[in-house]
Parts: structure tokens; sequence; C-alpha cells
């Protein structure tokens, strides 16, 4: 299978310039959320917005970006039983996630509040 897009969102960004360089390199298209994108912009790396895939806007202070039908069906679908159902939705796949988790474990050993706990679960994307 060749890998044709991309999502990209990560919270430790190093080496997240190179590996999106080096994607982009390949002909693979970058979509990207939130602070990622934003590094990649400013790199002058080409990225698509997620609201671009999800049709919706980011909401909540960040924490719904991605989850979307239109991105999990773009995830999940399989791609030979599923090919024409997801023509037909305009579902177009994205074969590869690179991702990491909000340091939560560091958050926690700070002895921070619930509330500022609560923002290093990384359940939105």
């Amino acid at each position: 299978m060749r890998i044709k897009r991309a999502i990209l969102s990560v919270s430790d960004k190093v080496g997240i310039e190179e590996l999106a360089k080096t994607l982009v390199a390949l002909n693979i298209e970058l979509i990207s959320t939130g602070g990622t994108k934003k590094t990649l912009v400013d790199a002058n790396i080409p990225v698509t917005d997620i609201s671009e895939i999800s049709k919706s806007p980011e909401a909540f202070g960040g924490r719904v970006k991605s989850l979307s039908f239109q991105v999990q069906s773009a995830l999940l679908f399989d791609r030979e039983k599923h090919k024409e159902e997801a023509d037909n939705l305009g579902i177009e796949p994205i074969d590869l996630v690179v991702c990491n988790l909000y340091p939560f474990q560091k958050a926690a050993e700070t002895g921070a509040e619930i509330e500022m706990l609560t923002e290093h679960i990384d359940i939105g994307g």
C-alpha cells in the first residue's frame, strides 16, 4: 500500500519538522491540527488543516479537533471492502498517523490539581 496522506498531531514536537519534510518529499499530503500545524506552517511545510477534512472548526479550547465522521472514516474504512462506499461518501483515506500523547504522568507527578490534569488527558485526537 502506498501512503498518500498522513495526519500529524503531536504534543512533543521534537523532530516533527524533519519527519514532515521527509513525508512531503515522498509526495505524502500532510494533515495537521493546532500547535503541530502551526509548527509546520512556521517551517514553510505544506499542510492541510484538519478542519478541511472534518468539515468542522476546532472547538472547546482545542479539545475537539479531529473527532469526526470524516476523519474516523478516513482512518478506519477497509480499503478494499469499503472503497465504493468511501468514494460515495467522499472519504479519502488517511494512511498514516503520527501522534504522541500529552505528558500526563509528568503532570501528575507535579501534584497538579484535577483541573490541570484534565487538560493533559489526550482523548480528542
